[in-house]
């Protein structure tokens, strides 16, 4: 069939749904006629290899939720230089197990005035030291031989200062003033001031800021060199599309959608979830399966699991094919810190009971801080009250509390409100960092169990699981980061340190902290990709042991049932449980019985047997 054929008969399945919410939100029959027109012009450009690959996906729909899959987000240059130095290291990733790389920014940002890269000048440039957007091209192709996919970040929310729109705007131009939010009179940015939560209110307070050259006010929700866009423009909607659809046909998997939550500005709201949002998102979703069926929208949701749920859409009526399960991510350091996995097995729960459609991807860490965005309404019930547990916290893992091995630095500490969020690697975090210093192999073995424990239990969750490049090797803080002139204000560049290939040299070399992180690593990745209990169709629980300090998930399908126990603690704990029939432990195949269970401090089980 020819590519126009296949291209109308998408078209078709959409069109009406399409241009019924597009003219709901915009009244523009002539922008859409122009969207559908542009919408063909870039399926005829997409590459064969990428039309072929639409059409498996097409046929597959389910073809990422696997238990194959495995991501890694890394900083080009931090990891390899520039994009041709990634391509030269696909074998490493490779031999990582990975079949997802996820580039952490890299479209043109101006220096020192770039929310690490998230401040984009040029949709369709990438930032000159890391190459040229041919060179991402090239990339995907190769990744594409390898089976890896590729994800990118979309930045929707907003625009640098310095991009196109924003020089036009900020010379009065009125065509590009109306793609932001430009007001004279400050009575209206008080009025947003009102309802709008800030989202740094100590590095960049409030939501507008003022240009004298202009005499307006200007809504910058992030940062005041990141103005937002609006998406009440249908100029503005069309034309991020042509750049969203550009840069998916450089061979792009999966485009993250970041800060999406925020794209909708209504005056007398939080600015946060607004319907429209859902509008915009839907149509995305509709315009993705017209002319590159073979990409999936990642969704940037920071909430808890149950509130995300929207984004998904409907089975009828779909939105994002997988979202980022954040909350999860800072409450496993919460039980961490309290050795008290009880909020953690509440809000497992939550996402176990949520249907088998929804996908999350799942990590330790990721580039950004961790905020203790916590459920406190149910903390303050066992004693836990948010603002002593957020100092202590992060007290714990800064190192400052007694008997904590953990270090990092903090973010937007507020001298004030004593808040703050928390940088740093997970090695460093689990006490490798302060155990090579002190040049004790007990803590560093501890360390180590530590670690890997963590790791098994998030191979262990229900989605995919996202590694952080260097965490493969127990890569520790850098704190180069305050000689950077452009970097040193950030803490968060304390866990984005470039990749020290000289240590991950040594991961075969016996012994070697590196060769029993990855080696370990790797035993669990390959454990989790042989066995279709994995996959995300299985059904998944967690199990009352009656051991605040030890997490059990139970995981099965028709022919076998998986139980994985996880200790919090630092010191030994007994899962209290009576499971039927002999179990193989998964790390070294022994035969073992499920009674009362004794784990040792920061220790794992994998255990599994055979349904009759």
């Amino acid at each position: 069939m020819k590519m126009e054929s296949i291209f109308q008969e998408r078209l078709k399945r959409h069109h009406d749904e399409l241009r019924w919410l597009y003219m709901e939100l915009y009244d523009n029959g002539d922008m859409f006629a122009e969207l559908c027109e542009q919408m063909y012009a870039y399926a005829a450009e997409r590459d064969e290899d990428l039309r072929i690959l639409d059409q498996e996906r097409e046929q597959n729909p389910d073809w990422f939720r696997g238990n194959d899959m495995l991501g890694m987000m890394l900083y080009i240059d931090n990891f390899a230089g520039n994009l041709k130095g990634v391509r030269r290291k696909l074998d490493y990733l490779s031999s990582c197990n990975v079949n997802c790389i996820h580039l952490m920014p890299f479209l043109e940002s101006p220096k020192g005035r770039s929310d690490g890269g998230y401040a984009v000048a040029d949709f369709r440039k990438v930032q000159p030291e890391l190459g040229k957007m041919e060179d991402l091209h090239q990339l995907a192709k190769e990744c594409h031989k390898k089976k890896i996919n590729l994800c990118m970040d979309f930045v929707m929310n907003h625009t640098s200062e310095d991009h196109e729109w924003a020089k036009k705007a900020r010379e009065g131009d009125g065509e590009y003033m109306s793609r932001y939010f430009f007001y004279e009179d400050p009575e209206i940015p008080r009025r947003y001031d009102q309802t709008v939560p800030q989202v740094f209110p100590t590095t960049a307070p409030g939501n507008f800021t003022y240009l004298e050259e202009m005499g307006a006010y200007v809504m910058t929700t992030f940062y005041p060199y990141q103005w937002d866009l609006n998406y009440r423009n249908p100029r503005v909607f069309n034309e991020m599309m042509y750049n969203f659809l550009f840069l998916a046909n450089q061979g792009m998997d999966i485009i993250r959608i970041d800060a999406v939550p925020y794209i909708w500005k209504e005056l007398g709201t939080k600015c946060r979830n607004l319907m429209q949002v859902h509008t915009i998102v839907r149509m995305m979703r509709m315009i993705c399966e017209i002319v590159c069926p073979g990409v999936l929208l990642l969704g940037e949701v920071v909430m808890e699991p149950e509130k995300v749920v929207p984004y998904f859409g409907t089975v009828e009526k779909p939105e994002c094919h997988m979202l980022y399960n954040v909350t999860t991510m800072a409450t496993t350091w919460h039980s961490v810190a309290t050795k008290d996995v009880r909020l953690l097995k509440k809000q497992m729960d939550i996402v176990n009971g949520l249907p088998k459609d929804y996908l999350f991807l799942n990590y330790l860490r990721c580039h950004d801080d961790i905020g203790w965005g916590l459920d406190y309404d149910t903390l303050n019930t066992w004693g836990m009250r948010e603002v002593e547990h957020k100092r202590f916290l992060n007290q714990y893992f800064t190192g400052r509390y007694e008997g904590s091995v953990s270090r990092g630095e903090l973010y937007n500490d507020d001298p004030v409100t004593q808040d703050a969020r928390f940088c740093g690697t997970t090695a460093s975090m689990c006490g490798v960092e302060s155990a090579l210093y002190e040049k004790d192999e007990e803590k560093l073995s501890a360390a180590i169990r530590q670690d890997l424990m963590l790791h098994a239990y998030m191979l262990t969750q229900s989605g995919i699981p996202m590694l952080y490049s260097g965490d493969e090797i127990g890569q520790v803080n850098d704190y180069t980061y305050k000689e950077d002139v452009n970097k040193k204000e950030d803490s968060r560049y304390v866990h984005r340190g470039g990749f020290p290939w000289y240590l991950a040299s040594r991961k075969k070399e016996k012994g070697t902290l590196q060769q029993q992180i990855f080696e370990g690593l790797s035993k669990l990745e390959k454990i989790r990709r042989e066995r279709a209990v994995f996959r995300s169709d299985a059904a998944v629980y967690t199990y009352d042991v009656k051991d605040d300090s030890v997490l059990c998930i139970l995981r099965e399908n028709e022919e076998e049932r998986f139980i994985g126990m996880f200790n919090f603690s630092d010191e030994p704990r007994t899962a209290w449980m009576d499971e039927p029939g002999t179990f193989e432990n998964l790390w070294n195949g022994e035969a073992l019985d499920l009674v009362n269970v004794a784990l040792p401090a920061h220790d794992f089980l994998w255990a599994s047997r055979k349904k009759k």
